[in-house]
């Protein structure tokens, strides 16, 4: 249907149909479930939906959940190459996409991540000098918000975060954790703002039970040095140095780290015992585990550790970031981050104690259920939309033959 007209039976008070573009860098990761999820919720809604991504990352899991979702995307999809530093095509990205942007008539432009969130607030803020009537919506993700403020790449990004919070109406953070730390290093918003959490669908808290062949540990995620699989396999070491079976792990996800985290396993004589293996789906990489271990020096929400705890699959995590938010009362469960002894003695305690860490998944199951939902999430971020457009009086109403 034409995104200006109402879903039948709808009351004639609704609130309008829009026009939504979304602007993410890596179509991998917790970011690009997240923009997936709400996509799919927007379009279902009756919203006509486009999706501005990085055409140099992923692989072949990402091009199939791709395909799944472009026949949703009323405004299109739309790849091109965004590298993960700032660098100088970055400009002559901006224009083409500029280009691009204004033939879409976006209501909203929802930028995701340092780089999307970048592109989204340069190309809303040119759209708006030109008389484009646009709201600016940033959600960080992490992103910016992981560097060192002391350190010169930190504080050239904190820097341009400050700029970009100028072009912003309004922000939506996916923890506590992240409000706290955006405030901390670049400042109270200044506009609306509101904390959405991510969420999963109904039929993710299904149990996914291991499979007869199941290794002792799992790791899930991008091969990079931020989310820890280093720490995974000197861990790993520690607990073969105790005697007894040799644990065992399979090393899921794809990224440049994967060459070096190889040779870190030869190096540790674990070659017989560590698999690494393609990305794939998390339910079906679960049943390849009987313990999770995540690892990471910094997250925001991470996605993962929701699947995780929703599949009923027992975990090791680290405290960093929102994770306390997700395992609540459970939060003394997690270990230090980057303290490799502290991450050994939890996997060794949990692999002499599995039912036991069965029995405390089942519990961290039951407590995120009613709280972390795709339709909550869905229905947050509506908020944002509706208040920044109620305020501003962004909506364009146009003729049906426009939109």
């Amino acid at each position: 249907m034409p995104v200006n007209e109402r879903k039948p039976g709808a009351e004639s008070v609704a609130k309008p149909l829009l026009r939504i573009v979304h602007c993410f860098r890596a179509a991998l990761g917790g970011v690009f479930r997240h923009v997936r999820d709400l996509a799919t919720a927007q379009a279902e809604a009756g919203h006509a939906v486009g999706i501005i991504c990085d055409s140099l990352t992923g692989g072949p899991l990402e091009e199939r959940l791709f395909a799944e979702i472009a026949p949703r995307l009323a405004l299109g999809l739309w790849r091109v190459p965004m590298r993960r530093q700032a660098a100088p095509s970055d400009i002559a990205a901006t224009f083409r996409l500029l280009r691009q942007v204004r033939s879409l008539d976006p209501d909203i432009l929802h930028g995701h991540g340092a780089k999307g969130g970048a592109y989204a607030r340069v190309i809303g803020t040119l759209l708006r000098a030109s008389g484009v009537r646009v709201a600016r919506i940033y959600s960080p993700h992490g992103g910016s918000l992981h560097y060192d403020v002391t350190s010169l790449g930190g504080r050239v990004y904190i820097a341009a975060e400050r700029a970009f919070a100028r072009m912003t109406d309004a922000f939506v953070f996916v923890s506590a954790f992240e409000l706290a730390t955006y405030a901390a290093k670049i400042g109270k918003p200044r506009r609306p703002f509101r904390i959405v959490r991510n969420g999963l669908k109904p039929e993710e808290f299904e149990p996914v039970a291991p499979r007869g062949d199941a290794s002792d540990f799992l790791f899930i995620g991008e091969l990079r040095h931020l989310k820890g699989p280093d720490l995974l396999i000197e861990a790993l070491a520690k607990l073969a140095g105790e005697g007894g079976p040799p644990p065992t792990a399979v090393i899921v996800g794809s990224g440049d780290g994967k060459p070096g985290y190889e040779a870190l396993v030869g190096e540790r004589g674990l070659a017989g015992s560590v698999k690494f293996l393609p990305p794939m789906p998390a339910r079906q990489a679960f049943a390849m585990g009987r313990i999770m271990v995540g690892p990471s020096g910094a997250e925001s929400l991470p996605y993962i550790v929701l699947e995780t705890i929703a599949a009923g699959v027992p975990i090791i995590a680290s405290n960093v970031g929102g994770i306390p938010e997700i395992l609540g009362e459970a939060a003394g469960q997690l270990v230090p981050p980057g303290d490799v002894t502290a991450l050994a003695v939890a996997m060794s305690n949990a692999r002499k104690q599995l039912p036991e860490a069965a029995s405390r998944a089942a519990a961290l199951r039951g407590r995120i259920e009613p709280i972390f939902s795709v339709a909550a999430m869905a229905s947050g971020v509506s908020a944002v939309y509706d208040e920044v457009l109620d305020a501003a009086a962004l909506t364009k109403p146009h003729p049906a033959s426009n939109r």
